[in-house]
């Protein structure tokens, strides 16, 4: 069974309750026909793990008993892309449901000097939540303990303020090299242009800020497709480690 997400206000560890409403509620009352005596995987989607036996089937809403939580930490290696906002919206959906199946940690949608689709102010807060829906089934389908966190969307040079991390890369259709390194337990942001890819001032901007640029192949990759292979290429390298904790 996919991994379903309550929120803090559903949420009474105190006295191991839990309820299940909204989107949540209707995939499981409606979709899978849940009945009470069932047992469905939660998560708070900050790493609380446990299980809802079912009580109550309402209209709106599900509500049952918390049984064997535990906390489990997140990856030590984290992964962040800030991709420009896209032309086509799908097309940026795309990335957000894959990314989030492969274990990315952070999203950050970017406005560059060649973004085509910037929208205004007062659309943000719906392209947000429409987002974070998008995020949230794809963390349930792939039954991750942690949500990934989404940003809202950054000017380029906001972007390259971004600290904290091990490593800053950024991707570039003329670069020829891509740098040996060793991801497990670092925290990665890579940075990905929209159609048209990044301006030579911007790539310029960015090293000067710190960023190595780095090739993604000989073949020039939509911009999804390099926020995705972005995602993977670290995810491959971690197959082989031998702590689960540094994998994504």
């Amino acid at each position: 069974m996919d991994l379903f997400y309550v929120l803090p206000r559903q949420l009474d560890l105190d006295h191991a309750r839990a309820t299940i409403d909204s989107e949540e509620f209707h995939h499981l009352a409606r979709v899978l026909r849940c009945q009470p005596g069932d047992l469905v995987p939660i998560t708070d989607g900050a790493g609380l793990a446990a299980e809802l036996m079912v009580e109550a089937v309402g209209k709106h809403s599900l509500e049952g008993a918390i049984k064997n939580p535990r906390h489990v930490p997140p990856p030590e290696t984290q992964v962040t892309v800030a991709l420009s906002l896209l032309k086509s919206p799908q097309r940026f959906d795309l990335f957000l449901e894959k990314a989030t199946e492969l274990g990315i940690t952070r999203i950050v949608p970017m406005i560059t000097k060649r973004t085509v689709s910037t929208p205004d102010s007062g659309k943000i807060e719906r392209k947000l939540e429409r987002w974070r829906g998008i995020v949230q089934s794809a963390a349930r389908q792939s039954r991750r303990l942690h949500l990934p966190e989404l940003t809202p969307p950054l000017a380029f040079r906001d972007a390259l303020s971004l600290d904290g991390y091990d490593l800053r890369l950024i991707a570039h259709e003329s670069e020829k090299t891509f740098p040996s390194f060793e991801p497990a337990g670092k925290k990665i942001l890579f940075l990905v242009g929209g159609e048209g890819g990044f301006t030579d001032a911007e790539v310029a901007e960015a090293e000067a800020a710190g960023f190595t640029p780095v090739s993604f192949g000989a073949s020039v990759l939509r911009a999804e497709t390099a926020g995705l292979f972005a995602v993977a290429l670290v995810r491959s390298m971690l197959l082989a480690e031998a702590d689960p904790a540094k994998r994504l």
